[in-house]
């Protein structure tokens, strides 16, 4: 009898409708150059649930199947359904990133079997993956699967940031929102390198939490003055490089225009198209689905783009990322190490209570899935 495991897939049908299930997908045999893991914990991260949720209305959220076959579906708003075209009918399975233990493997990587291993590449949300061991990292003896689990999303999109700040000649960042996981780990990081750092949150506890963690410049939007701090933050700073996990509404204009204002008080003399002091921005999320508005006081020496780690990845030189990836290794329980909200199985996954919960990608909140 073949042997079988459960996975998560999300799809989407023609008639709009969301659903997410768990599929018995036949266990694979390793072939030469190849892991087979047992995945012991997986995180969901924002990028997962662009690919799990899509665009779903999640006030329409329904329980469906049965306590051992569990599902979700929800309705996928009309004017969204043309950008998930090319996703439509197929059972996509989902989960950038994870750790376990490798129990089989092919004949040239049997010294593998019995390691702890973290991965990247999809499909995690699974109780095992069929994997190459270039896109593992094996962790130190002792590690636990939910210390490796995160180690490649935030880590190195946070490695990434400071690597593009120093190859495009930048010499400080703005970041927001800026109490995350992935907040907090660039904070430690630009502590230990000393790089200037604009860390933009939401709250005053949130700001509270990041002065805990040696954070020096830390303001707070939901504040009356927060225009005029940032301004001063980026006046002490001198930065003109910002990563935007928000992504819609103005948080992306309000940097540029703070930039500007900086920048236009060094100005020897007027001008009429602004500083010539080039303003970056990358958009690297989309926490908010409104559109990006832009108002425009910023004058024409500015850029706003996306960043995605995975094109970063691409791009970068190998030495580059292997030292990124030797670093996250190093330093995984001190710089990278990452909170978790609630621990989840597969199943509590679908529940519309938990689902709900982790689909608001609140601050700070983040739950792992152990299957």
């Amino acid at each position: 009898m073949t042997k079988s495991y459960l996975e998560l897939r999300s799809t989407i049908t023609e008639a709009g409708t969301l659903r997410i299930h768990l599929e018995s997908v036949p266990l694979p045999q390793p072939s030469e150059g190849e892991l087979l893991v047992r995945i012991e914990a997986a995180p969901i991260n924002p990028s997962d649930l662009g690919l799990l949720l899509g665009p779903a209305d999640m006030s329409t959220l329904t329980a469906e199947g049965t306590a051992e076959a569990p599902a979700l579906t929800a309705r996928i708003p009309q004017q969204a359904m043309p950008a998930m075209r090319a996703r439509i009918g197929q059972s996509m399975p989902v989960g950038n990133e994870g750790a376990g233990t490798v129990v089989e493997a092919g004949s040239d990587l049997q010294d593998m079997v019995g390691k702890r291993v973290a991965m990247i590449g999809g499909a995690m949300y699974a109780e095992y993956r069929l994997i190459r061991p270039d896109a593992c990292v094996v962790l130190p003896d002792g590690a636990t699967a939910a210390e490796g689990a995160s180690l490649f999303v935030n880590p190195l999109t946070a490695l990434g940031f400071v690597e593009t700040m120093r190859a495009e000649r930048h010499s400080a960042i703005i970041h927001a929102p800026a109490a995350s996981n992935l907040g907090q780990m660039l904070v430690r990081i630009c502590k230990d390198d000393g790089i200037e750092l604009v860390n933009i949150v939401r709250s005053p506890e949130q700001a509270e939490l990041l002065r805990g963690l040696g954070a020096t410049h830390v303001v707070d939007s939901s504040a009356a003055d927060f225009r005029e701090r940032l301004e001063q933050a980026i006046e002490a700073t001198g930065a003109t490089l910002a990563f935007d996990a928000i992504g819609g509404g103005e948080m992306t204009s309000i940097i540029l225009n703070a930039m500007e204002a900086v920048a236009s008080r060094r100005m020897p003399e007027y001008s009429r198209y602004g500083s010539d002091t080039l303003k970056q921005v990358y958009i690297y999320g989309s926490l908010s689905t409104e559109p990006t508005i832009l108002k425009r006081g910023f004058g024409l020496c500015w850029s706003v783009g996306g960043w995605l780690l995975f094109n970063f990845l691409r791009r970068a030189d190998p030495s580059v990322a292997q030292r990124m990836r030797e670093r996250v290794t190093a330093e995984m329980t001190t710089t990278f190490a990452s909170h978790y909200t609630a621990m989840i199985s597969l199943r509590e996954a679908l529940d519309p209570g938990t689902a709900a919960a982790y689909q608001k990608k609140a601050t700070g909140s983040k739950y792992l899935i152990v299957p």
